[in-house]
């Protein structure tokens, strides 16, 4: 660090009551460090008389500032090490480096904590601490962690850490600001999650369950419309094929202009554009073909989730060979249709793998034979548009998610101030741009109110 830098940072954006450089301090001098107890997963207890944190829940479980606890264990008080409101947390093991450079901060007192994590006590703001280990800190915090199966991070290491920090006050000011981010954000994901979980039971009522015929709700229209006939998917299809990869070795098979698609876009649900292109002699010399527009396609194979995940190409693409195209029949049934219905049925799909649940796989003779209740073209299209609607408003919902952490995440570039040199020399330069910290809030606001 350079003399310069020793006199402190300043960050590119300001609320307007505070000025001047944040003091350099070594975490060491600002903090003591202490470990907590033992709690093993063979202790939680939902009935149990104290709220605990594991250090395995730090990076899963929960977000910066932690207000509320879901685990509890009936360990003695005594025997445990209880958290102070305030108190930043990290995990002193864990896979990797990078997870275990995870703070949080612990509002609530009496919490008792896991003896897998580093506890730090200081008269700083503890949010604010914790927002900038994670923005600031992170990769510095990582590289610190020794280990190769299980890596660890000690006390003794978070001590000689260099930051820079603000009066408490501005402090303060930073950390109120990004924690009602991050609520707008919480609140946001969970709306999507009552989308998603309203389309779920939406599904279940507009089809057939398994025994049945006809489903628990129609539209009005359709009520007298008598039951849905019984198919499979080989009977109304007009084809249903696999695709294949040209040799990747091979370079003059790829980087033309035919869009190919591998299994892991499946995930994008409705498939508008993909990532590989392959060339004309790419497709003569491989097992790949032309699958029409709105066809709908399922995963094939794979350990993970991919197996079973139904999406609808809107363009014609090229698959590879983990991916089933179930060809349109605008005579029998209505693609979108007969997306949704089988996009519903992603546990049976799963079930159904030849070789069992884990390593096995879907094939086009277990596709073929997937039954499906058709009503009539009408009222499949009603059915369609109406969980296309729905998707829309879930899509729109993920979209504004996602601008909402955008927005965060260039916020907080702004709100902390940056140890290189450049960045330094562009803060110090742009500290009297016309666009202050407050209109810069603001557009969190804004996000909040657009659309409602």
């Amino acid at each position: 660090m350079n003399k310069e830098h020793k006199k402190g940072l300043v960050p590119k954006f300001r609320f307007k009551e505070f000025s001047g450089e944040w003091k350099v301090r070594r975490f060491g001098d600002i903090a003591t460090f202490s470990k907590g107890k033992g709690i093993s997963k063979a202790d939680i207890d939902e009935n149990g008389k104290t709220f605990c944190i594991r250090y395995g829940e730090l990076y899963t479980e929960y977000s910066e500032t932690i207000y509320k606890v879901k685990s509890k264990t009936n360990i003695p008080v005594d025997n445990l090490v209880l958290s102070e409101a305030n108190d930043v947390i990290i995990p002193a093991s864990g896979e990797t480096q990078i997870d275990i450079a995870t703070a949080s901060c612990v509002k609530v007192s009496g919490v008792a904590l896991g003896g897998d994590l580093n506890i730090i006590k200081s008269k700083e703001n503890g949010v604010f601490l914790t927002y900038y280990l994670n923005n600031q800190k992170k990769l510095e915090i990582a590289k610190l962690a020794q280990g190769i199966s299980v890596v660890h991070l000690y006390s003794s290491q978070l001590k000689l850490l260099t930051l820079n920090l603000p009066e408490e006050k501005e402090q303060t000011k930073i950390a109120a600001c990004l924690s009602s981010l991050d609520d707008l954000i919480t609140s946001q994901t969970q709306k999507i999650e009552a989308l998603k979980t309203h389309k779920k039971g939406l599904m279940q009522q507009l089809f057939p369950q398994e025994g049945e015929t006809v489903p628990k709700l129609r539209f009005p229209e359709f009520i007298d419309s008598g039951e849905w006939e019984e198919k499979t998917v080989g009977q109304i299809s007009r084809n249903v094929t696999a695709g294949g990869t040209p040799s990747t070795s091979e370079k003059s098979y790829w980087g033309g202009n035919i869009k190919w698609m591998n299994s892991g876009e499946l995930n994008n649900k409705k498939v508008y554009e993909v990532q590989g292109r392959i060339t004309e002699e790419g497709l003569r010399n491989s097992s790949t073909k032309f699958i029409p527009k709105h066809s709908v396609l399922i995963g094939l194979a794979g350990q993970g989730k991919t197996r079973g995940t139904v999406a609808m190409n809107m363009v014609e693409v090229c698959i590879n060979q983990s991916i089933a195209a179930i060809f349109p029949n605008d005579e029998k049934f209505f693609s979108n249709f007969l997306y949704h219905n089988l996009d519903n049925r992603y546990d049976e799909l799963r079930r159904l793998s030849a070789g069992g649940e884990g390593r096995g796989g879907l094939n086009l003779q277990i596709i073929k034979s997937l039954i499906i209740h058709l009503p009539k073209l009408k009222e499949q299209t009603k059915i369609a548009n109406c969980l296309s609607s729905l998707d829309d408003l879930i899509n729109a919902q993920v979209k504004k998610c996602e601008l909402l952490k955008t927005h965060k995440k260039g916020l907080m570039q702004g709100l902390f101030p940056s140890s290189n040199e450049e960045d330094y020399t562009k803060s110090r330069q742009n500290l009297d741009t016309s666009e202050t910290i407050e209109e810069i809030s603001k557009k969190a606001m804004m996000l909040r109110n657009h659309d409602q």
